[in-house]
């Protein structure tokens, strides 16, 4: 049994519903189970043999995707420095970054998105990352003992992905379109907490997506001011 298959069979003994589901032949169809099924595994500890399995896969995927160091990338839109600090804006995955810390638009429960295959970034941060980062996440709010407050954050280790650190941070939700005053400033409180704990934890890089701007409806506009 290769890899991926060895890891599939592993998630589906562990969930009873998942023993007639068959294993497909080509590489992608196995990816794309691999994934979809971790994004519905509640979290749980694992074995040592399934760890290193998993994080081999996804460190080849990695590869494959190619690591992308913002600072020296010619594929950067735009670029400058304001007060000694450098800014730019990049355009791509950003589980490919090698930063101090990337930033992750998460819900309030932390842990991470659990529809398979879906195009968020909470979804696609906990993919690359592996089993490791939703238990982490899980850790942190059973300690916590309440759902995170929106414009708060959480800092984790970063795992499979490129990054040291992945700083979660929730997003104000807006039902029509148009934020109130209590959301923008709920929105830039996400901003200010993610900034704080990457100074806490020595990062002298940091790359944000827009927060709140996908299914969250914030506008993109008033999101990127």
């Amino acid at each position: 049994m290769d890899r991926l298959a060895f890891l599939i069979d592993c998630l589906k003994r562990e969930n009873p519903r998942l023993a007639d589901l068959e294993i497909p032949s080509g590489m992608n169809d196995r990816r794309d189970l691999f994934r979809a099924l971790r994004n519905i595994r509640p979290p749980a500890p694992v074995s040592d043999v399934f760890l290193r399995l998993q994080d081999e896969e996804l460190q080849a995927q990695l590869e494959e995707k190619g690591v992308v160091d913002v600072t020296a990338h010619n594929s950067i839109l735009f670029g400058h420095k304001l007060a000694g600090i450098g800014c730019a804006v990049w355009r791509g995955d950003i589980t490919r970054l090698r930063v101090d810390a990337i930033v992750n638009a998460a819900n309030s429960q932390m842990l991470g998105c659990f529809h398979p295959l879906h195009r968020c970034i909470d979804n696609a941060i906990h993919s690359a990352a592996g089993v490791q980062l939703r238990e982490e996440c899980h850790r942190l709010m059973m300690a916590q003992g309440h759902d995170e407050p929106t414009g708060a954050a959480k800092i984790t280790a970063a795992y499979n992905l490129p990054c040291r650190h992945v700083i979660h941070t929730v997003g104000p939700i807006i039902q029509n379109g148009i934020p109130t005053l209590g959301q923008q400033r709920q929105l830039a409180s996400c901003y200010r907490s993610a900034l704080a704990l990457a100074h806490e934890h020595g990062c002298e890089s940091i790359a944000f997506p827009l927060i709140s701007s996908g299914a969250y409806g914030y506008p993109k506009e008033k999101a990127v001011q």
